[in-house]
């Protein structure tokens, strides 16, 4: 049975886009074929690998707390909860896959992209009978010790470069800007193009590169032990069963035969519904009382506190923060602890050129910083307790509690 592979296109593509693919012979010797063509034509009847474009994912770490894995559920609430102040969307509107063998009490990177093209995706192949063996990416991590990895990918009018090393993975647009914002490239880096790009590849990187075809890099990827269908999008025996329980449940609720149970199950959940509405208003005056009596706690330890927000607890730190202030106690959001936070997490060498320090925000300019080292930096200055962002060649820091 030939080994076929699936690259969907990306989230930007226009709706119904071709998925690119490639057939390989059983033992991964010989590629039979490859091609472009919508998921009802993809080529053979057995499952697909799909591998997800380096575009279309982002790369965190994160060290998980202990108990944090008892149950997927809980899991996946662990992952959003410590992602949240990293990610541009709504972790509900994301995916995560953690590497494999993660454990807790260690770093573990988290591959992310969106749910909902994921979701479309999937459903496009299944829609078209095709059975998903596994979700792997295109590029992941480095090892600690490896070779950085830098591979340019697709065609001159979309042409991307993929930085991967030990800090995680960087997709950047395969142009002299693109290249400004990647920063020095590693000599060490084992450099590869496809053949497409391999012209602009050389000319802009200034140097020689071993040409690799998207198949193999394909194949490559697949002997990973990589694969992103967790969680929502498990493929274990378990979930196929979930799945299979929930299409009966389907099959159940629409035939005409079952019409008397379902106008049961109505009014047995009206019923419910009647009840937990009673509990929640009950729960609700409950609430209330208790943000009263913290506002009335706030008032009256803070006199100079007329107004009380919906966040009590960050004002109380913050009148608290003042009146350190106002006493000479030092806080995180004063500048001597955030210069010490910031020269334990800056990369050796990075000097600024400038600084400036103002209600909180520390401003540092000069520092050259790439788009992964500036990734890596929020990462420990967000585990002393800060939170770090570039604009251009301007780093802004501030304490968490301040924002």
């Amino acid at each position: 049975m030939a080994l076929i592979f699936v690259q969907p296109p990306l989230p930007s593509a226009s709706a119904g886009a071709d998925f690119a693919w490639a057939g390989w012979s059983n033992d991964g010797k010989r590629l039979r074929r490859q091609g472009i063509a919508p998921p009802a034509l993809l080529p053979g009847q057995g499952h697909v690998t799909v591998v997800l474009p380096a575009a279309a994912l982002s790369w965190q770490q994160v060290t998980l707390p202990q108990g944090s894995t008892a149950s997927a559920a809980r899991l996946r609430s662990v992952l959003g909860g410590m992602l949240e102040d990293r990610l541009l969307d709504e972790p509900e509107q994301l995916h995560f896959a953690l590497e494999p063998g993660a454990k807790t009490g260690v770093p573990v990177w988290v591959a992310i992209c969106h749910k909902g093209w994921l979701r479309g995706v999937v459903q496009s192949l299944e829609g078209a009978g095709r059975r998903i063996a596994r979700l792997v990416p295109e590029f992941t991590p480095r090892p600690a010790g490896a070779p950085p990895l830098l591979c340019a990918t697709g065609d001159p009018d979309a042409a991307q470069l993929t930085l991967c090393d030990e800090r995680g993975v960087l997709s950047l647009p395969l142009t002299a800007a693109g290249l400004s914002l990647a920063g020095p490239l590693p000599e060490t880096a084992v450099a590869t193009t496809e053949p497409a790009v391999a012209q602009l590849a050389e000319g802009l990187l200034g140097r020689p590169l071993a040409i690799v075809p998207a198949p193999a890099r394909w194949l490559e990827a697949s002997q990973l032990p990589w694969d992103l269908a967790q969680f929502d999008f498990a493929t274990s025996g378990r979930a196929r069963a979930g799945k299979q329980l929930a299409a009966l449940g389907q099959a159940l609720w629409r035939a005409p035969r079952w019409r008397a149970a379902r106008w049961g199950a109505g009014v047995l959940v009206a019923a419910q519904l009647i009840g937990v509405n009673a509990w929640a208003w009950k729960e609700r005056n409950a609430l209330e009382a208790k943000r009263a009596a913290i506002g009335q706690a706030l008032t009256q330890t803070f006199p100079s506190v007329t107004y009380v927000s919906d966040q009590p607890a960050l004002q109380m730190s913050r009148e608290v923060a003042a009146l350190q202030q106002a006493t000479g106690g030092v806080t995180p959001a004063d500048l001597e602890p955030m210069l010490g936070a910031l020269a334990a997490s800056l990369p050796a060498g990075r000097v600024p050129t400038a600084i400036d320090y103002s209600a909180g925000q520390l401003r540092l300019r000069g520092l050259g910083l790439s788009l992964s080292e500036i990734g890596g930096l929020g990462t420990q200055l967000a585990a002393r307790g800060y939170n770090a962002r570039g604009e251009g060649d301007l780093l802004l820091v501030q304490a968490e509690a301040a924002r």
